[in-house]
């Protein structure tokens, strides 16, 4: 494989400050960047997510796409970004912070190899936490894991 995975993920918002927070209380990001994208350019915050992976997030003034969601698989070719938890405990760890910040219900996903959890951030943008499934193949594919029953 020639790639190490995902630099960045680019997103419009209609408040860069909310966003941040989020991603900061939630995830423990950090903010690299806030500024102008160039000289008289929309602002632009890049938000370190993981690593080598960032959220390059525009907020450009009138623009409405933040505000329209629609449902799974109806979103257009980018449908929800997936994060990649370090470890079980810091899964467990971001699926309380998620479910105190109401961004979820709680339910965690069973894929084999990965525990999934779903989330919508403050834009309403769907997205989704995965981590590596400590006892793969202990249920059924896709159904709820017994590590949250």
């Amino acid at each position: 494989m020639l790639t190490s995975g995902l630099d960045h993920v680019a997103v419009i918002t209609n408040d860069s400050d909310r966003l941040q927070r989020f991603y900061i209380d939630i995830f423990g990001a950090t903010v690299e960047s806030d500024g102008e994208e160039f000289p008289g350019g929309p602002r632009m915050t890049v938000i370190n997510i993981g690593p080598a992976t960032e959220l390059n997030v525009f907020e450009i003034e009138g623009n409405e796409q933040a505000d329209r969601q629609t449902p799974m698989f109806g979103r257009g070719r980018l449908d929800h970004i997936g994060l990649y938890a370090a470890s079980l405990d810091d899964f467990n760890q971001i699926r309380t912070r998620l479910m105190a910040a109401e961004a979820t219900d709680g339910t965690v996903t069973d894929f084999g190899r990965k525990l999934s959890l779903f989330f919508r951030d403050p834009d309403q943008m769907e997205c989704e936490v995965l981590v590596a499934n400590p006892e793969p193949g202990r249920v059924p594919m896709g159904s709820a894991s017994h590590l949250y029953e």
